[in-house]
């Protein structure tokens, strides 16, 4: 019994069954850095308060700082045998300094140790997030840089609508994982915030400093209400919400790259080094990372609606239930940075199919709003021009022609207002080099976002 941070309490051992069940270690093995770090910062505090002795205080630090080295070097193991990643290095601790390591756990309970320890975490993860965001900002901006000539048909509901560049198109993705790392940013400053000092939930009578810890760890500030701080999940719930929207994002944009790279469109091509084949099929090249990141989002959503679940019946303050929350967590976290890397990786080996374009731009039907707009600019009132541009696309699929085959006076059966001149519109450069509003697909603006990305992520 003596192993148990609690064991006092208890005369019989617990049942090894249950010892099993309740075993956290298998997970929060992954706090052992958070843990040690929070260690240093309450052992110094401890001492400098005078709640224990001076050289107690420094023989405490030295050998959690021994026992960080040994994280840091990789040489530290989970233990099968502690019930949590506390324990196990409380035990460590003690093989070191002995009796003395009894003293660590003055003014503290685990429920604040291992609310500071998850806010560590995802402090630390908000950080390598956002870096593997930018990487794979910086791969779609390379790919669109490369390629800020190609025109590409633009989709509504799967069907060919107007032609686009495929760097806008791109540069939407750039966008939406902006405000993913925007709205880490913002969870940050949520999760900066210190519980150590909050005890099991009531506080302690022992005069601690808490701004001192917080300084010492560089959180922003102290947690106001101790019940609040131990039962507190909000800013890792916070952060997983925040994993969903990307895997939305990342999903939504590894479908579009798996629509791209087949013969049916055959805008992209996949290079074998990112791409797998078929045990049966000989010809196949199959696209499946991107078809695992489009699946893998259904895994983080339901780890966001899990954890939704688990909190919304507990009572105040601290509940066993909440050692649930660090599984859901991390695998999130380890499946998105996974997933962000290799999509970065990914867009280096992909490739444009110059050759099959033209058959996807044959259709000057895409041009068709820019003959509404044509008409527009000559008085007609859009809808009016819709209708007549309407009934022209009808007339032409009516007898087997494209629109630019017409002659002007067939056009002008439609609407008067028509003349040569609109038959030039028909072409994709052009509707792309007509297009005027700020954040459209014209060559000029798209050339500046991409001018632009390129410099902010340089800076970042």
């Amino acid at each position: 019994m003596n192993k148990k941070l609690w064991g006092g309490r208890f005369s019989t051992r617990t049942d090894p069954l249950v010892e099993q069940y309740t075993s956290s270690i298998a997970v929060d093995y992954r706090l052992a850095r958070y843990d040690v770090e929070g260690s240093i910062a309450h052992a110094k505090m401890l001492g400098r308060c005078r709640i224990i002795s001076a050289a107690e205080s420094r023989t405490l630090v030295g050998a959690l700082r021994r026992i960080l080295q040994r994280i840091a070097a990789g040489r530290w193991k989970p233990d099968p045998s502690a019930e949590d990643i506390h324990t196990q290095i409380q035990q460590a601790l003690q093989r070191l300094v002995g009796p003395v390591a009894k003293k660590l756990h003055t003014a503290r309970s685990r429920n604040d140790q291992v609310c500071l320890d998850v806010r560590l975490y995802c402090r630390d993860a908000v950080e390598r997030l956002t870096r593997a965001i930018r990487a794979a900002q910086s791969s779609l901006v390379a790919f669109g840089w490369a390629n800020r000539q190609v025109i590409i048909p633009g989709y509504t509901h799967l069907q060919r609508a107007q032609p686009v560049l495929l760097a806008h198109h791109l540069l939407a993705y750039v966008e939406m994982l902006q405000r993913d790392a925007d709205r880490l940013t913002g969870a940050r400053a949520r999760i900066d915030v210190l519980p150590l000092g909050s005890g099991a939930l009531a506080g302690t009578s022992l005069p601690i400093d808490r701004a001192y810890v917080a300084k010492l760890l560089h959180f922003a500030r102290v947690s106001a209400n101790s019940m609040d701080a131990v039962s507190d999940r909000d800013f890792a719930l916070e952060l997983l919400a925040v994993l969903s929207s990307l895997a939305v994002h990342l999903s939504r944009l590894a479908e579009d790259l798996i629509l791209w790279t087949t013969e049916e469109f055959g805008i992209l091509a996949l290079d074998d080094a990112v791409a797998t084949g078929s045990s049966l099929m000989p010809q196949k090249k199959n696209p499946d990372v991107l078809e695992l990141i489009r699946g893998q989002a259904g895994l983080i959503i339901g780890r966001e609606t899990a954890f939704l679940t688990m909190l919304k019946g507990l009572p105040l303050s601290y509940n066993r239930d909440m050692q649930w929350d660090k599984r859901l967590l991390f695998e999130a976290v380890e499946e998105s940075l996974s997933a962000l890397e290799v999509l970065a990786r990914l867009l280096r080996r992909v490739a444009v199919q110059h050759g099959q374009l033209p058959r996807l731009m044959a259709s000057d039907a895409l041009c068709a709003t820019d003959l509404a707009e044509y008409l527009v600019a000559r008085g007609v009132a859009f809808a009016e021009a819709h209708a007549a541009v309407g009934r022209l696309v009808a007339y032409a699929e009516g007898r087997r022609r494209r629109l630019g085959q017409l002659r002007v006076h067939e056009l002008q059966r439609f609407s008067p207002r028509f003349d040569r001149a609109a038959l030039a519109l028909l072409n994709p450069a052009t509707s792309v080099a007509r297009k005027r509003s700020a954040g459209s697909t014209n060559p000029r603006l798209v050339h500046a976002a991409l001018v632009r990305w390129q410099r902010k992520l340089k800076n970042q």
